[in-house]
């Protein structure tokens, strides 16, 4: 069904710039305006607001049963805590670089995006929160109004007191996170049945576009992919070169090994597809599946560098073309919404555009702008996907050789037998290695 959605999607967007090419060269602007426009931007107003729709469950049900299942916290000991501490300053290492990027190349400003300068009139100027403000509003005083209102933020910390007390209270809580087990498992297949209207909003969201500014608005896009790719290559090159600090010629041995699971994240724009290869690839490079099992998933929850610099630059893209200007202190505000309620929903396919619909609703930016970013959604996911990867594959070989337990590689061409028995071994410790259980990480 994915890929069969990629095609749609594909066929939306070139069925989008005919339509909205001929109504841009052949039909009176007046009646685009008056008649045509406002029904594309209908269809793709439909697929926005069921998008929103999703934020609130989202983030609940996915942050209280990931916080439950981890059970035992002596699951976490030393190496947990190491993760975390190397997960967050990846993140912001990623987050920050995508900030100065997208500052240094500026892709939305003067993208001819249509109803920039009414968006801009809407949203009006920023307020500049202060510091003490940004914190005050992260605390929900009505956990109701949070989620009536999708405020992430707030959600998030909601979200956190009821995953902990839920995982306290041990056993008397088990129908509870049943319970928003099964509403994680709802709202994926929910956001399935919302994916299935894209390749639809797509067509209406590039029609709109280019029935209003013409083909135009391409340019914008090829700037961004070419920029964001370059962004997404030195961040590969900062994330090795760590890497290779601790790994030192062994690095050159774990890109060899990592690049079969990279191509298939890559192609398929799928971590889920990736994940066992990855298992195997890291057990031949002498990472034990005990220490692979527990931080490998852990860090496609809490490790997704791609994704962090594509909401990053997406994020403030949206903001550029609509002519909006945020200081810096403002798009550090954002930046680190971003990455903290990201966090709670990695598991979800296309997890990145609900966070950013949430955040720029959060921020008061307007949240039209996802639908033009949907429709390169696909090429950018490849690249975020595959980044990834690579963060988790360092992430985990570097914390192994931190823990002084990385042993000798073996031979890439043989079979690795033994896999299945590491993973019984290991699971035995409490730990759910299983990577069938593993979801989607974007």
């Amino acid at each position: 069904m994915d890929r069969r959605l990629t095609l749609y999607i594909l066929i939306g967007m070139v069925l989008g710039v005919i339509v909205g090419q001929v109504l841009y060269t052949q039909v009176d602007g007046a009646v685009v305006k008056d008649q045509v426009v406002p029904w594309l931007k209908l269809l793709s107003d439909i697929f926005l607001n069921l998008i929103k729709m999703l934020v609130a469950p989202l983030v609940l049900s996915t942050i209280v049963v990931g916080i439950a299942h981890m059970g035992d916290s002596s699951a976490l000991g030393r190496i947990g805590f190491r993760a975390i501490t190397w997960f967050i300053l990846a993140s912001l290492i990623s987050i920050g670089l995508g900030l100065v990027m997208v500052n240094l190349f500026q892709p939305g400003v003067g993208a001819p995006i249509p109803d920039a300068a009414a968006a801009t009139a809407a949203v009006g100027e920023i307020k500049e929160l202060k510091a003490t403000e940004f914190i005050l509003s992260i605390f929900p005083k009505n956990a109701i109004e949070a989620l009536a209102t999708n405020n992430i933020l707030q959600i998030l910390v909601f979200s956190l007191f009821a995953g902990v007390a839920l995982s306290a209270i041990g056993e008397k809580g088990a129908a509870l996170v049943r319970g928003a087990d099964a509403l994680a498992e709802m709202m994926l297949q929910v956001t399935g049945y919302v994916m299935r209207y894209a390749p639809i909003a797509v067509f209406a969201a590039i029609a709109k576009v280019v029935a209003v500014s013409g083909l135009a608005i391409l340019e914008t896009y090829l700037e961004l992919l070419f920029e964001f790719y370059l962004s997404l290559i030195l961040l590969w090159v900062i994330l090795l070169t760590v890497g290779a600090i601790f790994l030192r010629e062994r690095i050159w041995t774990l890109i060899k090994y990592i690049r079969q699971p990279l191509m298939i994240a890559f192609s398929t724009a799928s971590s889920e597809a990736a994940l066992p290869k990855m298992f195997e690839q890291l057990d031949r490079f002498g990472v034990p599946r005990r220490i692979s099992g527990f931080i490998l998933p852990l860090g496609y929850s809490f490790n997704l560098d791609g994704s962090m610099m594509y909401m990053s630059f997406a994020t403030i893209f949206i903001a550029q073309a609509y002519g909006i200007d945020l200081s810096i202190s403002t798009q550090v505000m954002i930046l680190l919404t971003l990455m903290i309620s990201s966090k709670g929903i990695a598991a979800v396919p296309r997890a990145s555009l609900v966070v950013i619909t949430g955040t720029l609703a959060m921020f008061g930016l307007p949240v039209e702008g996802v639908a033009i970013i949907l429709a390169i959604d696909q090429f950018l996911d490849m690249g975020r996907t595959a980044t990834n990867v690579v963060g988790n594959a360092v992430a985990t070989s570097v914390i192994t050789k931190w823990e002084g337990m990385l042993e000798v590689e073996e031979p890439e061409f043989v079979e690795h037998p033994h896999a299945r028995a590491h993973t019984a071994a290991d699971g035995r410790a409490g730990l759910d290695l299983d990577p069938s259980n593993f979801e989607d990480k974007r």
